[in-house]
């Protein structure tokens, strides 16, 4: 027996809540069903857990921080960093849709009365490849957990007629269409019984596949395939939605091009297999090979391309890397994306933050010294690759190549700033000219200093993040067949559709883009099933 709903939406991540939301507050009058694989806890899906990072073009925030910006800059910075291909026509659409729709984003964002940290941050600046031109990225206060908790307070809000339902513990296995056109769902529940729904309109917004270690293998295509890559998604992010979208003929585009990660560690307490935690690494620490030497020639920091990043750490044929580092350096810059593990920015704790920022943050850095298998400290540089051996199940680090690594970077310092003749030196130097990242870039000093003691070394994995591609959808998020042409009353919205188009980053991100691509291509779903309704 079928249970009938004007539309369903498989996935109650953001941009399924969207689209609920979205309609829920329009003058569409069917029913809704969000079908959700999670429990009732895990409901706004890895958006619950965002750092909460928005690239916005053009916004009031940026005026007030005298940031000189536009749409023609945004969309050629876009362009550079995508490297699209002249095959890529929706995902350029989505690209110049999204900057378009940018101050669109920001009212929708204030709606919900959220509001964002006041400095706006500067990330991927671009390497070889030029990025983001002027600071873009601008942080909920909050993070994504105030964004997840604030639109749910909106859906109840909304939905006094109880027009949605959701189902959670609901995990879709087939979807098929019938000769009428309406869409048909078997999804087996938690005690292992299938139920059967219908619907005029589905929305498929169930995530993308990097969720699912073995398919990002398959897809990986910078450098071998990587070996300790841990799991920054989620187990649902499977991918299973999209071949049952392909079976329907829908159109998939641009799998293999990914957003990860270069600096994951191990979940100190791992919800699944692979657990990894993300790291916002340390700008001033050494990024160094398995041996403990300094990876080269171009020394690795973080901010400028994620992407060259991990592309430098795949070719490490030991499936990791190292960050050498002082107290000192670890109190100011290191840091763990996401809302978890920022506690004072996701409960908007003022004082706390300002605390942090000043004085360092004493308890994430004893937290990763206490907790984590992948943080040793040591009171010489002799006791430290003791310890990165030791944690490392191998003889690999030598303590005189660690110290000849360490000391011949700390003797560019000492020589005096006139004569900083070492690339990092001088991006640190022009890291610390705009204001939001000198609060968290220190001071240039020598690592081996036993006054900012004990050092320390973080053993680094790949870490999966994001799908680049999915579902190719037009601008009105309905899934393109591999003909071209619209599956009738078939959207993709968020990650499952690339953030829009099938792949709306291109090759790269200028970071920021994901839970807006979420919220855009959720709002674009919701009104196209309005007007055809």
């Amino acid at each position: 027996m079928y249970n009938y709903y004007d539309t369903i939406i498989i996935g109650g991540g953001l941009a399924g809540l969207v689209t609920a939301y979205e309609l829920l507050r329009s003058p569409y009058k069917g029913s809704i069903l969000v079908v959700e694989q999670n429990s009732i806890k895990c409901l706004g899906g890895l958006a619950r857990q965002a750092f909460g990072g928005m690239l916005l073009v053009d916004t009031p925030l940026q005026k007030v921080n005298r940031i000189k910006d536009s749409k023609e800059l945004a969309s050629k910075d876009w362009q550079n960093f995508a490297e699209f291909t002249s095959a890529d026509y929706w995902p350029q659409q989505w690209a110049e849709h999204y900057i378009q729709s940018s101050f669109k984003l920001w009212q929708w964002l204030m709606s919900l009365k959220l509001r964002f940290f006041p400095v706006v941050q500067w990330v991927e600046r671009g390497l070889y490849i030029p990025g983001n031109s002027v600071p873009r990225y601008h942080i909920l206060w909050g993070t994504g957990n105030r964004l997840i908790s604030q639109l749910i307070a909106g859906i109840s809000q909304q939905n006094d007629t109880q027009q949605l339902s959701i189902r959670y513990q609901h995990t879709v296995q087939s979807i098929s269409q019938d000769t009428s056109g309406i869409y048909e769902l078997s999804a087996v529940i938690g005690s292992g019984q299938t139920h059967h729904y219908r619907c005029h309109s589905l929305v498929v917004a169930a995530g993308g596949v990097a969720g699912n270690l073995e398919q990002v293998k398959k897809l990986w295509r910078i450098g071998s395939e990587p070996k300790g890559l841990l799991n920054g998604s989620h187990p649902a992010a499977d991918g299973r939605m999209h071949h049952q979208v392909k079976q329907l003929g829908g159109n998939i585009t641009h799998l293999d091009k990914m957003w990860n990660y270069a600096a994951g560690i191990h979940h100190p307490t791992p919800l699944f297999a692979g657990h990894g935690l993300s790291l916002i690494p340390a700008k001033s620490a050494l990024w160094l090979n398995a041996k403990g030497e300094r990876i080269g020639p171009e020394p690795l920091i973080t901010g400028y391309d994620t992407h060259f990043l991990c592309q430098q750490v795949a070719r490490e044929s030991a499936g990791y890397t190292w960050q050498v580092l002082n107290k000192r350096i670890a109190l100011k810059e290191l840091a763990i994306s996401g809302a978890e593990h920022n506690p004072s920015l996701r409960d908007r704790k003022l004082i706390q933050f300002l605390l942090e920022s000043l004085r360092g943050n004493h308890q994430l850095v004893e937290y990763l010294v206490r907790q984590s298998d992948d943080v040793v400290i040591a009171s010489s540089i002799i006791e430290l690759a003791n310890k990165m051996n030791e944690i490392s199940g191998s003889f690999n680090v030598s303590g005189h190549t660690l110290k000849n690594t360490i000391h011949c970077y700390d003797q560019h310092i000492n020589r005096g700033e006139q004569f900083y003749n070492d690339d990092q030196l001088r991006r640190i130097k022009q890291l610390r000219t705009w204001r939001g990242d000198r609060v968290r870039t220190c001071q240039i000093k020598p690592i081996d200093d036993p006054k900012a003691y004990p050092l320390m070394a973080i053993k680094l994995h790949l870490i999966s993040r994001k799908t680049l591609g999915g579902i190719q959808t037009n601008l009105a998020s309905q899934v393109l067949q591999q003909n071209h042409q619209v599956a009738e009353n078939l959207y993709a919205v968020g990650e499952a559709a690339g953030f829009g188009g099938g792949g709306m980053c291109g090759k790269r991100s200028l970071e920021g883009t994901f839970l807006t691509g979420c919220i855009l291509t959720a709002m674009n779903a919701a009104a196209n099933i309005i007007k055809t309704q």
